[in-house]
C-alpha cells in the first residue's frame, strides 16, 4: 500500500460498528464526553500524557486532531456506545509503518465502562480493519508491565504476549518498563478460519 492510498483512507476515516459499538471520526461535540475521561488521573496513569486541565484543553486537542485528519495523519476513532450514545473513549492506529506492513494499536476509555469488554470489542474490530483493509502482516501493542488489564485486552483479541523492553521508554520523568503483544496475519486467518469452522 502506498503512503498516499493510507492517507486517503484515514483522511474519510470510514466508520465501522459492533454489535454494542459505532467507531467513528472524532468530532468537536465529543468534548464534554471525552474530558469526562481524560481530566481523571486513573485513566492516565498508565499513558504517556497527563490528565487534560479543563474542557478547552480538550476541545483544542479535538480541533488539532481534526486538522491531522484533513492529511490522514491521525488514524483513532471515537468510540460510541450505541446504548447510550455517549463517546466512551478512542481506539485506533498510534504508528503504521508500510514498509514493514506493521502497524501499532493504543486505546483508552471511561472508566464507567471498564470490565465490560467494550474494549476486546472494540479493539478486535480495529484488528479486522488492519488486516482486511489496510493488508497488515503484523499489529501489535505496547502497555506499561504494571497495566496488566491492558494485556489482558489484547491477549482476549488474540494477541500474543512477546516480552518486556526494560526501562524503555522515558515517561512523565520515569524510566518505564514496557511490554509488547502482537498478532500476525497467519494467525489472525487460522483463529478467523477456525471460529468458521474451517480447519487448517
Amino acid at each position: 500500500m502506498k503512503k498516499s492510498v493510507l492517507a486517503n483512507i484515514f483522511s474519510d476515516i470510514p466508520t465501522l460498528e459492533t454489535d454494542r459499538l459505532i467507531l467513528r471520526r472524532l468530532s468537536v461535540s465529543d468534548a464534554d464526553d471525552m474530558y469526562d475521561y481524560s481530566k481523571d488521573a486513573n485513566v492516565t496513569k498508565f499513558l504517556t500524557w497527563s490528565p487534560h486541565p479543563d474542557r478547552y484543553y480538550t476541545i483544542d486537542y479535538i480541533k488539532f486532531v481534526q486538522k491531522k485528519y484533513k492529511t490522514g495523519d491521525f488514524r483513532d476513532w471515537a468510540v460510541i456506545d450505541k446504548a447510550s450514545g455517549k463517546m466512551i473513549g478512542t481506539c485506533g492506529f498510534t504508528s503504521v509503518e508500510l514498509n514493514n506492513k506493521k502497524a501499532e494499536i493504543g486505546y483508552v476509555y471511561n472508566p464507567e465502562f471498564w470490565g465490560r469488554g467494550i474494549a476486546t470489542e472494540a479493539l478486535s474490530r480495529v484488528i479486522e480493519f488492519g488486516f482486511s483493509r489496510l493488508d497488515l502482516n503484523r499489529i501489535e501493542g505496547r502497555f506499561m508491565v504494571e497495566n496488566i488489564p491492558s494485556r489482558h485486552v489484547m491477549e482476549k483479541c488474540g494477541m500474543t504476549f512477546e516480552g518486556i523492553h526494560r526501562e524503555y521508554l522515558l515517561i512523565k520523568g520515569k524510566y518505564r518498563d514496557i511490554g509488547i503483544c502482537a498478532i500476525l496475519r497467519s494467525e489472525y486467518e487460522k483463529s478467523k478460519g477456525e471460529s468458521n469452522g474451517i480447519q487448517a
